[in-house]
C-alpha cells in the first residue's frame, strides 16, 4: 500500500490553479509516521547507490529529507535560500532557482566545505512540478563536481514537464506519488503504477 497516496486522498485539498496542499501532513504540519515511511521507501529505492550525503533546498524538503538522511546514515545538507549573516565570507556553491509555487526567482547556497567530489548526493525533495528547485540542487552538485546518485521526490505533478526532462537528462528518479491530474473541484488522480 502506498501511504503517502492514501494521506493525499483522505487529507490533502487541491486549489484553483493546479495547487496541491499537503501542509496538513507533509511539509507544515508533519505527520512523523509518514515521514518514517517516506524515508524507509526512498531508502529501498536508492539504496545500491553508495549515498553518502542528502540534499534538499529549504523549508517544504527538510523533513522528507531528515527521514531519508537518517534512514541511510549520512549527513543532510539543505541548499538556504537566503545567505544568512553567519556564513560570513565563506565560499559558497550558488545557483538560481526559479519558484513554481512564489513565481519568483532566488539564489540558493551551499557551503562548500560541506560538499565535493567526493561525495555521491541523493537529493530529495518534497515535489517535482516543472523541475526548478531539482534543477538548482543539481547545479550545486556540477559546481561541487559531486555525483548524482539519484533524485527522490514525495509527490510529482507527472502532468508537467519536470519528471519527464529529468528523466531525459539520465538522472534516475523515483517519485512516491505521482499525479496524473487534478481539476479546480477538488478531484486529483493518481498514475496506476507510481514510479
Amino acid at each position: 500500500m502506498n501511504r503517502l497516496i492514501e494521506k493525499i486522498k483522505n487529507e490533502g485539498r487541491v486549489l484553483p490553479g493546479e495547487v496541491l496542499k499537503v501542509d496538513g501532513f507533509l511539509n507544515h504540519l508533519v505527520d512523523i509516521e509518514l515521514l518514517e515511511w517516506i524515508g524507509n521507501e526512498f531508502y529501498e529505492r536508492f539504496r545500491d547507490e553508495e549515498v553518502t550525503k542528502v540534499m534538499t533546498l529549504e523549508a517544504s524538503g527538510i523533513p522528507p529529507a531528515v527521514m531519508t538522511a537518517y534512514r541511510f546514515k549520512v549527513p543532510l545538507i539543505f541548499a538556504k535560500k537566503a545567505k544568512s549573516s553567519n556564513l560570513g565570507d565563506q565560499n559558497l556553491y550558488v545557483a538560481n532557482v526559479k519558484s513554481y509555487t512564489y513565481s519568483n526567482e532566488f539564489a540558493v547556497t551551499v557551503v562548500r566545505d560541506f560538499i565535493s567530489k567526493d561525495d555521491k548526493v541523493l537529493i530529495i525533495d518534497d515535489f517535482l512540478a516543472k523541475g526548478e528547485a531539482t534543477k538548482g540542487m543539481l547545479e550545486i552538485c556540477r559546481q561541487a563536481g559531486a555525483q548524482v546518485a539519484g533524485i527522490g521526490i514525495c509527490v510529482e505533478k507527472g502532468f508537467q514537464p519536470g519528471g519527464k526532462h529529468l528523466r531525459d537528462l539520465g538522472y534516475h528518479v523515483e517519485s512516491i506519488a505521482v499525479v496524473a491530474s487534478m481539476n479546480d473541484e477538488g478531484g486529483i488522480e493518481f498514475e496506476d503504477d507510481y514510479k
